[in-house]
C-alpha cells in the first residue's frame, strides 16, 4: 500500500470536479493525495446549471464530487452512464474531517467509478451504484 506523500504508488486516474457547494480546499487536498481535481470555479460559471457542471465533468472525463443529490437525480432521469458522481451525505464537509474517509472510499471504488456509477458517502458507509441507474420493478 502506498504511503502518504508517496505520490507516484499512490497516482490515481480518477480525476475529480468538485462542485461549488464545497470548499476550493478540497481540490488542493486531494491533488496532495494523488488524485487529479479541480474546483468548478477554475472551469465554469458559479451560477451554472447543474446539468452544464455534468456536461463539463461528462466531456471531461472527470467525476463529480458533490453534497448535492441532484445530480444523481438527472442521471437516473436520463439514464445516463455518466459521469460518475461522488456525493457525501455527512455534516462534516471539510477534508480535515472526512478527508481520509473519502480518499479509501474512492481508492476502493476507482474501477466502478471509472466505468460509470453513484458512490454515495455517509457517516456509516459507502454504497455504489452502477450507471445507468434502472428504475426500480414492482414485486412480482
Amino acid at each position: 500500500m502506498a504511503k502518504r506523500g508517496d505520490r507516484a504508488s499512490a497516482q490515481s486516474l480518477v480525476k475529480l470536479l468538485v462542485d461549488m457547494n464545497l470548499s476550493p480546499v478540497w481540490a488542493t487536498y486531494l491533488v496532495g493525495e494523488g488524485f487529479e481535481a479541480i474546483h468548478w470555479t477554475a472551469v465554469g460559471e458559479p451560477r451554472a446549471t447543474d446539468k452544464e457542471l455534468l456536461d463539463w465533468a461528462r466531456d471531461h472525463d472527470h467525476i463529480v464530487f458533490t453534497h448535492d443529490l441532484d445530480f444523481s437525480v438527472l442521471l437516473a432521469l436520463t439514464g445516463a452512464v455518466g459521469p460518475s458522481v461522488v456525493q457525501v451525505r455527512t455534516l462534516e464537509l471539510t477534508p480535515q474531517g472526512i478527508g481520509a474517509d473519502v480518499v479509501r472510499v474512492l481508492r476502493q471504488h476507482e474501477d466502478a467509478l471509472i466505468r460509470g456509477a453513484i458512490l454515495t458517502l455517509d457517516s456509516r458507509t459507502a454504497r455504489v451504484r452502477v450507471l445507468p441507474i434502472q428504475p426500480s420493478r414492482p414485486p412480482a
